[in-house]
């Protein structure tokens, strides 16, 4: 079974307790919906969105807002560094969405 996790009852996206594929997602007892559709595939303590989030739009987790729709987000979607602006750090959309490396500096 594939589970996630939403921490605050506002929250616009929830963490990935297991590695997701396409298919249905439980969610926590408490949580604001019991089950979604993933439609891709999502790391393991990953951010699955809960309902659409459209570009420029919050993202909530932990019932704050930790950054900004950089495009359009559909709900059951991976949510990371390749749709999303952090509100914490500066840099993040300049690594790796795989990996986490830096895309900003060229190492010789």
């Amino acid at each position: 079974m594939q589970k996630a996790f939403q921490i605050g009852s506002e929250d616009t996206v929830a963490t990935c307790l297991t590695e997701v594929v396409e298919g249905p997602v439980s969610l926590n007892h408490d949580a604001s919906i019991q089950q979604l559709e993933a439609i891709e595939a999502i790391p393991v303590g990953h951010k699955i969105a809960l309902k659409d989030i459209k570009r420029g739009e919050p993202v909530l987790k932990y019932s704050v807002v930790i950054g900004a729709a950089s495009e359009d987000i559909k709900k059951g979607s991976w949510v990371h560094l390749h749709n999303m602006k952090s509100c914490y750090d500066e840099r993040s959309s300049h690594l790796d969405v795989h990996t986490g490396a830096p895309q900003d500096i060229q190492y010789e």
